[in-house]
């Protein structure tokens, strides 16, 4: 993250004081502000590593080139056994993904299919960077778009560190000079009780550094009691104790941004979405995977509780896969993928797609789903019309460089 602007700030101070440096004694984390969150929109940003097969997890099973090229890993049309959950008639859902397809039935889902970032190589590495910086290109910036973003929102609004990151490490996306807090399911050290108790006695004389103390302790505890109202398992050797961590991950997500003083962003990710081989159907290790997700996104919606309603969840990854499956029963990198915009803020029930067909003439490079959306078209409309960012921000400074992207309009409830 880049260093803030502002003069030595006590913050980046009192971080570096030898006095503070007993590691345990504060979090991991940036302070947080312990005023109470803007009781509006809510935003969570889901990242799929690896990158989604857009074509099993919303297959368009009436396309005529679709089975053809999926062969076994074609998702079957709905109301066949192990078929698509419907949508509108020419896309479906895989059937593993139950709560998105009942959240569409509930006009809470928008699924978006054929986008992709503006990347257009296949490495991992540099379409994870292009996705987070809000760029056309991998390299450039050293901060991500919703950090931007955070900047940029109305000043009425504004409060400091209101994003968090689920995450042992910030993700790009919310790296830059814009204040976040992060906070990891991992086995911390406790603080040692006595000697909070001093500091706060060495600092009582001076307003502003016991203020940030307090806002630290509380933001420490505040995070612990959502570990602890979770039933969340610490990391252990890197791993969480059971088989859920994506749900674990959403459950703290959503205690967090519940609680009082709690962020109204947040960010976590997910891995293993590269299935090169053996990626099977219906049944497999991609539906694993997506059942995972789904349980992960009603985990959320369960959490939130009436927050539901004022939230917006973007569930996006770095590109696609190829259109045919390949020597080893699965799918390599590919360009065009499909996206999600979910929750009780969304104008959903809504597939929306230019869609350019599977035939061959029609594949990217042959090989490839076409991208007709770019990404930054739906987070920018997310951004104005949930966030209330303008335009000219958005354009010029969120996603610098991006007036081809056109803001995608109506996506969020009145």
């Amino acid at each position: 993250m880049r260093p803030l602007n502002s003069a030595l700030t006590r913050r980046r101070f009192l971080l570096g004081t030898g006095a503070l440096a007993a590691g345990a004694a504060l979090p991991a984390m940036a302070f947080a502000n312990t005023a109470s969150a803007a009781t509006g929109s809510r935003l969570v940003v889901v990242i799929l590593r690896g990158a989604l097969d857009g074509l099993s997890a919303v297959p368009p099973y009436a396309d005529p080139n679709y089975a053809g090229l999926r062969r076994e890993l074609a998702i079957a049309a709905a109301g066949a056994a192990d078929g698509a959950l419907a949508l509108d008639g020419t896309f479906g859902l895989h059937p593993s993904l139950e709560f998105l397809h009942e959240s569409y039935a509930a006009r809470e889902l928008i699924v978006l299919h054929a986008v992709s970032s503006p990347y257009r190589d296949r490495s991992h590495f540099d379409g994870q960077n292009v996705l987070e910086n809000g760029l056309a290109k991998p390299i450039g910036s050293a901060d991500g778009w919703l950090n931007r973003a955070i900047a940029a929102l109305p000043r009425d609004t504004r409060i400091a560190d209101r994003a968090v990151a689920v995450s042992q490490n910030v993700p790009l996306i919310l790296r830059g000079d814009s204040p976040v807090i992060s906070k990891s399911p991992q086995i911390t050290a406790d603080m040692d009780e006595d000697l909070l108790a001093r500091l706060q006695d060495l600092y009582s004389k001076d307003e502003w550094f016991s203020a940030r103390l307090s806002e630290a302790i509380s933001t420490e505890r505040l995070a612990d009691g959502a570990a602890a109202e979770t039933g969340m398992a610490p990391m252990m050797a890197g791993k969480a104790v059971g088989s859920d961590r994506l749900s674990s991950l959403a459950r703290m997500a959503a205690v967090l941004m519940r609680s009082e003083g709690g962020p109204q962003i947040a960010v976590f990710e997910a891995t293993g979405w590269d299935t090169h081989a053996n990626q099977g159907a219906a049944k497999g290790v991609l539906a694993q995977r997506l059942g995972g997700l789904d349980h992960a996104l009603r985990t959320l919606s369960q959490e939130l509780g009436p927050i539901w309603s004022q939230t917006a969840v973007l569930v996006v990854t770095e590109f696609g896969r190829t259109a045919a499956m390949n020597g080893t029963r699965g799918t390599d990198h590919g360009t065009g993928s499909c996206a999600f915009l979910a929750g009780g803020a969304v104008r959903g029930g809504r597939v929306i797609s230019d869609w350019p067909g599977l035939s061959r003439s029609a594949l990217l490079d042959g090989r490839d789903l076409k991208p007709t959306l770019d990404l930054r078209s739906l987070f920018k409309g997310v951004l104005g019309e949930h966030l209330r960012i303008d335009g000219k921000s958005l354009d010029a400074k969120v996603f610098p460089d991006s007036n081809g992207a056109r803001p995608l309009q109506g996506l969020m409830r009145a």
